[in-house]
């Protein structure tokens, strides 16, 4: 099984964009993925079409399962 972990933001234009870091550790908390979010945010370590990432809106992990047909 295949996991993403999905940080949703809110852009300092309204719209919402999606950092997705591939095979999040086990054991990540809530908590432990709004710090790194505030963070990215109070850098300014990315834009989207020239709009600074402004709000947190959501963490999620997303699970993807592949399954071989015989």
């Amino acid at each position: 099984m295949t996991k993403t972990l999905e940080l949703v933001f809110r852009t300092s234009a309204g719209n919402e964009t999606v950092i997705s870091v591939p095979e999040p550790k086990d054991d990540l908390t809530l908590a432990q993925a709004q710090v790194v979010m505030q963070d990215i945010i109070a850098k300014g370590i990315f834009a989207v079409k020239g709009n600074a990432l402004a709000e947190r809106v959501e963490a999620r992990i997303r699970s993807r399962e592949t399954v071989a047909l015989a």
